[in-house]
């Protein structure tokens, strides 16, 4: 079983998922209210951001986002297509295994990990713990989300691996992250203060 090639992100599949109204998976409103509610949490739980990870950020929707609540941080995204890369300029590499010598305050993989196989996943999700010392946010669809209809499979593409959402939550506590709800984790290297109720406790 075998990772999404590289090839399969160019520009014709860009221009069906993103530019072409009719078949887009990109909702514009909604991407500025989930980037408003990502950033908007992690500011109100105090984690300081200087250093922002988007790994596989498409075309850049999350860059406002972060300019407008945190001034002065550093966005850095990194993509698998080098067709968006020639074209926006991010740097090319993969959240299996993209390296950085310093880690970063909020890590950003949307829509991203459905596209590996079980091993690179495994993979992915240690590798993001390395890479994130403060807020992560994932969005990845599940077996469970299309086995209770909630995925327009018109619209999806059909070449996304259904894992369950229990090898996400497994592979990202196994890497150190701790699930406050909405997508939004935090690493144990950040010390923020929680309440009980504020985040989801390990079932192992």
């Amino acid at each position: 079983m075998q990772s999404a090639s590289e090839q399969w992100f160019d520009e014709a599949y860009y221009q069906r998922f993103y530019f072409d109204k009719k078949t887009s998976v990109i909702d514009v409103e909604h991407s500025r209210r989930l980037g408003d509610f990502v950033c908007s949490y992690l500011a109100y739980l105090r984690v300081p951001v200087a250093r922002v990870l988007d790994v596989g950020c498409g075309i850049g929707l999350w860059r406002e986002a972060v300019a407008r609540h945190f001034p002065g941080a550093v966005y850095h995204g990194v993509e698998f297509s080098s067709y968006l890369c020639g074209r926006y300029g991010w740097q090319q590499g993969s959240v299996v295994d993209f390296r950085s010598d310093e880690p970063f305050d909020l890590v950003i993989c949307q829509g991203v990990l459905p596209y590996l196989s079980p091993s690179d996943l495994k993979q992915a999700l240690a590798n993001l713990g390395r890479l994130c010392r403060g807020g992560l946010y994932v969005e990845a669809v599940s077996r469970e989300d299309y086995d209770r209809g909630v995925i327009d499979e018109d619209l999806t593409d059909p070449r996304l691996y259904r894992h369950r959402a229990s090898l996400y939550r497994r592979g990202l506590e196994a890497a150190h992250f701790q699930e406050l709800g909405g997508g939004v984790w935090l690493s144990e290297r950040c010390e923020v203060p929680m309440f009980e109720l504020e985040c989801r406790q390990s079932q192992a």
